[in-house]
Order: C-alpha cells, then sequence, then structure tokens
C-alpha cells in the first residue's frame, strides 16, 4: 500500500486526485498507475485502469490471474468491472469511497453470484492515511478557489473605484 501511496503523491504532483495504485504477482511489482483523467482528457484513465493496462501489456496478456491489486481509493463500477474482465484475484484498497464505491460503499460489484469472476476484496488498509491524503487534496482546492474569488472581488472593487474606468462617461 505504501507504493500505491507513493503513486498517489504523483497524481497529486501534477493537480490530480491523489489516488495511486499498484499490481502485484507473487512478492514482484508488476504495474502501477496514478490518476490522471484531467491532463490525460481521459475519463476511464483512473488509477486502477492504468495500472492493468500496464501489466497487460507487460504480461502481453489481457488476463492478470493470479494478481492482486492494491489501491488509495475503494474502486469505482467501471474500475470493478476492468478488475473483474482481468480476472484479478484480490483487491486491498485503503480509503472509502461514500460516492462512488463499487467495492461496498454505494454498491458491491464483487457480490453478485450472477457474475463469472468474484474477486476477494479488503478495504480499510491505512484508511486513514490514505483517506487524510484525498481530504488535503480537496482542503487545498476550495482555499485555492476561495482565494481567486477573493481577489476577483477585489480586483472588481479597485476597478470600480477607479475613475479612468467610468464607461457611463461621455466624452
Amino acid at each position: 500500500m505504501a507504493l500505491a501511496q507513493a503513486a498517489a503523491e504523483q497524481a497529486r504532483a501534477v493537480g490530480e486526485v491523489p489516488v495511486g495504485a499498484v499490481l502485484v504477482c507473487g512478492d514482484e511489482v508488476i504495474a502501477q498507475g496514478f490518476n490522471h483523467p484531467i491532463g490525460g482528457h481521459d475519463p476511464s484513465a483512473h488509477a486502477e485502469m492504468a495500472a492493468l493496462r500496464a501489466a497487460a501489456q507487460k504480461l502481453e496478456n489481457y488476463r492478470l490471474p493470479g494478481c492482486e491489486l492494491y489501491v488509495t481509493l475503494e474502486p469505482c463500477l467501471m474500475c470493478a468491472g476492468a478488475i473483474m474482465h482481468a480476472r484479478i484475484a484480490r483487491v486491498v484498497f485503503g480509503a472509502r469511497d461514500p460516492k462512488t464505491g463499487a467495492c461496498g460503499s454505494v454498491v458491491d460489484a464483487f457480490a453478485n453470484p450472477q457474475l463469472n469472476h468474484h474477486t476477494t476484496v479488503t478495504g480499510g488498509v491505512l484508511e486513514e492515511e490514505c483517506g487524510a491524503a484525498l481530504r488535503s487534496f480537496f482542503a487545498d482546492r476550495r482555499r485555492v478557489a476561495r482565494e481567486a474569488r477573493a481577489a476577483a472581488r477585489l480586483n472588481d472593487a479597485s476597478d470600480a473605484a477607479d475613475p479612468r474606468l467610468d464607461t457611463n462617461k461621455t466624452h
């Protein structure tokens, strides 16, 4: 999970939501990924998807049986579907996602007996640390947005006070 947290910091460094994922087979790290949908202009560029793509390329197979995926945030439904298709044996996640979590928080995609592959899920590993990274990211974004709004109001106020900018005067 520490490697997934380091990958999440890579996402944060480029302005993306800090989510990281690591795919392991046995004792070997096969691939890593981090969130980059904004910079990549790609709604599927979640950390899990990036790690799955990299592992499939490395192993030259889209099936990844026996592999385990470690991710700092509970996978969404899209990622859960890809995890199933890749035949990942186990998912270990950090923070729960009460808005889009597909491993029990909103839906439990892996508990559906009608599906043909059942991944074992372990949630809440380093939950506080993973959640804190997400909370601080969004708090920073809200702070920056507030500061930008305040600066814009100051600019508007100073423009209104400057008689040279009075557009109601006729010359």
